[in-house]
């Protein structure tokens, strides 16, 4: 028997910092997110030899142990070895050997949830050998608790709730843990013009998002009030989002990310560069209205909203940074398992 899961990675259309801890913890955060066709798979082949076998495809990255209940973390393919390490302490050691193999359709870096994604992949496929009683937000909240406790990586919460649940969806954190799932109903005919005229740039760059989520979270911890402002601003731009969204004003939208750009960069330094701002300026010029920076930023994905036809001017603008626009549709359904 072959074990196998996907969840769908995210953008983040507003909002998108205040799910991150101290600040959702002191003042509530609000995050308004989609999930996108391209995935993070994860896939489980039971051993007859007592062996652990973990091996990331598209990182071309293999590790093996002997079976054992604990597997190191030294910087080898640690989301998988970590989520193992939880699963076994929580449930029990696994029935035999094996081999884990992931794949993610984006790079580590990129801003689009990946390896949040790919860590509810990876508890998805044990749950489905195991046949563990997880329910959406145990599988998120679980997925949350070995990226940020067990491993100490930095970041926020929304990541794991996209991938688990999956489509359009406005978030509510609070403190103690407490996230508040709603799955937005929007017209499928503004659905599709949003897909239309939101473009995917990949600007050639990943980056390493903890160095910036940790400086912003010292800037709550300092009380600083240009950072703190700004992330308020970002959680009303999530409720701007939202209600743009279901009303089909969607023409707003990019003034609304616009807004959210602004202020986005004043969270914390190293959010936006140079050559990012020069990317941006660029698309407006061509004929975008707004867009933003996907995940911490520092590199990654950009989007752009371009209404009318201005995509292909927008395209052709940007053509000479290096970067490839990425193909996409919306998605509704989140992580999935099944075996064969």
């Amino acid at each position: 028997m072959i074990y196998r899961s996907k969840a769908p990675l995210r953008i983040g259309l507003a909002g998108g910092g205040t799910d991150v801890s101290p600040y959702c913890d002191l003042y509530g955060g609000a995050i308004l997110n989609a999930t996108i066709s391209l995935y993070a798979y994860a896939t489980i082949e039971p051993l007859a030899l007592p062996e652990i076998i973990i091996e990331a495809v598209d990182r071309e990255e293999t590790v093996s142990y002997d079976r054992s209940d604990s597997l190191p973390i030294d910087g080898q393919l640690d989301l998988a070895c970590g989520a193992y390490n939880y699963i076994v302490k929580k449930y029990g050691p696994v029935p035999s050997g094996f081999k884990l193999s992931t794949i993610v359709d984006a790079p580590a870096g990129s801003g689009l949830g990946s390896s949040s994604t790919l860590m509810v992949a990876i508890i998805g496929v044990f749950a489905e050998w195991l046949n563990l009683p997880l329910g959406e937000y145990d599988i998120a909240q679980m997925a949350y608790d070995v990226e940020r406790v067990e491993l100490a990586m930095a970041g926020g919460k929304q990541d794991q709730y996209a991938a688990t649940f999956g489509g359009v969806n406005f978030m509510e954190f609070y403190h103690d843990n407490k996230v508040i799932v709603n799955p937005l109903r929007i017209k499928q005919e503004y659905l599709f013009e949003l897909e239309n005229n939101l473009l995917l740039y990949f600007t050639a760059t990943s980056r390493l998002s903890s160095t910036i989520i940790e400086a912003q979270s010292q800037n709550v911890k300092d009380k600083n009030k240009e950072s703190i402002e700004a992330m308020h601003h970002l959680k009303e731009q999530a409720l701007m989002m939202k209600e743009a969204l279901l009303k089909g004003n969607i023409h707003d939208i990019g003034s609304i990310l616009d807004f959210g750009f602004r202020y986005k960069k004043q969270m914390a330094k190293g959010i936006s560069n140079s050559s990012m701002d020069e990317i941006y300026e660029t698309a407006l010029k061509a004929g975008a209205t707004g867009g933003k920076i996907s995940g911490a930023g520092g590199g990654g994905f950009m989007m752009f909203y371009c209404p009318g036809n201005t995509r292909y001017q927008v395209k052709k603008a940007l053509e000479n940074f290096g970067g490839e626009f990425r193909a996409y549709q919306f998605t509704e359904r989140g992580l999935v398992t099944w075996s064969i």
